[in-house]
């Protein structure tokens, strides 16, 4: 397939751009391969162009478009051009949803430009094949292809731990992804287990995830697996091998708990479609808890239906707070956060082990562990370490980005597998940044950018749905990282907290409803402007590099105050 197939017009003059709280811009607009441009010239003839819209049309969620101003009809003149016979003084208006919830609004002179522009971004914007993706084009000057891309993520890892413990190994059994294709070759096991075990464990479990190690809690050599579902099925079939796996991570006399993000009752639906869950006979030791988290469906429809009360102007007072209520974003939000604390306290107070796992383990498992390294641990809180984290919980862990991703709030497509787990993640770490200012190294706008790039990107990060998936695209070898734009020193510095201050301690959110808060910086960013609390943060900034250690204390001090949640400030102190 070529690109140029699917442009059938690829200029066009005297276009207006209109986008919510700018200006209107008029100028020329062009439809490249992966991208829409408008040009203007504001200085008149002979002055030199201003880009105004740079646009990834992989970006594009949805295009609406509305012919109008129909003139009258214009026969054509003998000798003319194809284009005489067209409605003169017609036009159209093309409406751009935008996957970061961005809309865009242009005006194009002409019916049948306006109907080849919209046709054209719908086409392009369809494409699917991960191959003919915007990253595997991309090229910029100040990268090399192999910067930023984790050199062996897990092995790194695990050597952390090794210096803390010897009960745990790094395995290569699924190091041709024979085993499970969604694991990344190497994986860290109980040192106990052998690889046979491994192959016959991930025979049982949904997908092959046998229980693997997310995080070893080095203040008291607790640890959190996760799995996939064990496939019990509706005779209650036995592994020996899963149950000798999970029996080795706990000495005799301890418990576990396993947290099932499943409801009771869907556990025990499951059992009739071959999947199920641990029975308390065949794992003695180990506890079962059920904390239902949505995705899928639900969790998509909730965050449609957010964007729709927030970009509706016409909402008054009672209305808005009903229409924030029933699409249940926040309850989602305070879900999460209630389940991660759960697996937290387990670690960090009860001192026992814990296995988290749902259905494929691909979803809210992976929103759960990582959330509850972010409240455990102060390394996961600095950039460096919430860069590995992503890698480590959500990339290498095979979170399916491709499908969760493939569609935003916008799209009149008929829904598939697409689920806004990772935007839900985010949102439950801006949580914790608002009610711990001092305590993240990164700011709010770090998790912007991973959310506009998880649906819509210029590197290969966030590319395909396992890591299976992206040695056979050559992800690695043909694209450039995300990571490695942000660590460059100039763009670094736009993501870090000015108000950082290492925090040792342990987290812990309060999940109170008055507590939960929308984020506002996400859903509202492209409907109001930002520009006082933009200046705010500037001035801060300046405070912070302009003065010494004290003045910075201070500022953190009486900012304190305004910014810390009460509640959460209180049960930090306890």
């Amino acid at each position: 397939m070529e690109f140029s197939e699917l442009i059938k017009t690829a200029t066009v003059e005297s276009v207006l751009l209109s986008c919510a709280g700018q200006p209107a811009v008029k100028g020329t607009l062009c439809i490249t391969s992966h991208h829409l441009l408008l040009s203007s010239c504001p200085g008149g003839e002979g002055q030199p162009s201003a880009v105004e819209l740079w646009l990834l049309i992989r970006n594009v969620d949805a295009v609406e478009k509305r012919v109008q101003n129909v003139g009258w009809y214009q026969p054509p003149r003998s000798g003319g051009s194809p284009r005489d016979d067209r409605l003169a003084g017609s036009s159209g208006t093309i409406t751009l949803r935008c996957k970061d919830l961005k809309v865009l609004q242009l005006e194009i002179p002409g019916m049948e430009e306006c109907l080849n522009i919209a046709s054209s971004i719908e086409a392009l914007s369809s494409v699917d094949s991960v191959m003919m993706m915007y990253p595997f084009f991309h090229r910029p000057q100040s990268l090399r292809l192999e910067e930023g891309w984790p050199r062996l993520p897990m092995e790194q890892h695990f050597q952390q731990i090794a210096t803390q413990t010897t009960q745990w190994r790094l395995s290569d059994v699924n190091q041709d992804f024979a085993v499970c294709a969604t694991y990344p070759p190497a994986v860290i096991v109980p040192a106990a287990v052998s690889e046979e075990t491994l192959r016959r464990a991930a025979r049982f479990r949904q997908g092959g995830r046998f229980p693997v190690l997310s995080y070893y809690h080095t203040r008291n050599g607790t640890a959190m697996l996760r799995s996939g579902q064990p496939l019990t099925g509706p005779n209650r079939k036995r592994c020996p091998e899963d149950e000798m796996l999970l029996g080795s991570v706990l000495d005799e006399g301890e418990r576990g708990f396993i947290i099932d993000t499943r409801s009771a009752q869907t556990a025990k639906q499951a059992r009739m479609t071959g999947g199920g869950t641990e029975p308390k006979s065949s794992y003695p030791q180990w506890k079962r808890l059920h904390r239902p988290l949505e995705r899928g469906r639900p969790l998509q429809e909730s965050f449609i239906k957010l964007v729709e009360a927030c970009n509706d102007a016409s909402l008054g007072m009672d209305r808005w707070l009903g229409r924030l209520e029933s699409c249940r974003w926040l309850s989602h939000v305070k879900a999460a956060l209630s389940t991660a604390c759960l697996a937290a306290q387990c670690l960090d107070r009860e001192e026992s082990c814990v296995l988290v796992h749902g259905a494929e383990g691909t979803d809210t498992t992976l929103l759960v562990t990582a959330l509850a390294q972010v409240i455990l641990d102060p390394g996961c809180r600095t950039l460096k370490g919430f860069q590995e984290l992503l890698e480590r919980e959500w990339i290498q862990a095979g979170h399916p980005f491709h499908l969760r991703c493939a569609r935003s709030a916008y799209s009149h497509a008929r829904l598939k597998q697409e689920a806004p787990l990772f935007l839900l993640f985010l949102d439950c770490v801006w949580q914790l940044s608002r009610q711990f200012p001092f305590s993240l190294e990164f700011s709010e706008g770090l998790l912007l950018t991973l959310f506009d790039n998880a649906y819509a990107s210029d590197y290969g990060t966030f590319l395909c749905n396992n890591e299976k998936e992206r040695c056979l695209c050559k992800v690695k070898e043909s694209t450039h990282s995300l990571w490695a734009w942000l660590d460059q020193p100039e763009e670094r510095k736009k993501y870090l907290n000015p108000l950082y201050s290492p925090n040792p301690l342990v987290i812990w959110p309060s999940v109170e409803p008055q507590s939960i808060q929308l984020w506002q910086g996400l859903f509202f960013r492209w409907i109001r402007s930002s520009q006082y609390l933009d200046e705010a943060w500037a001035e801060i900034w300046q405070l912070v590099e302009g003065s010494n250690t004290a003045v910075k204390e201070s500022t953190e001090n009486r900012l304190s105050r305004s910014l810390s949640d009460p509640a959460a400030r209180l049960e930090n102190e306890r």
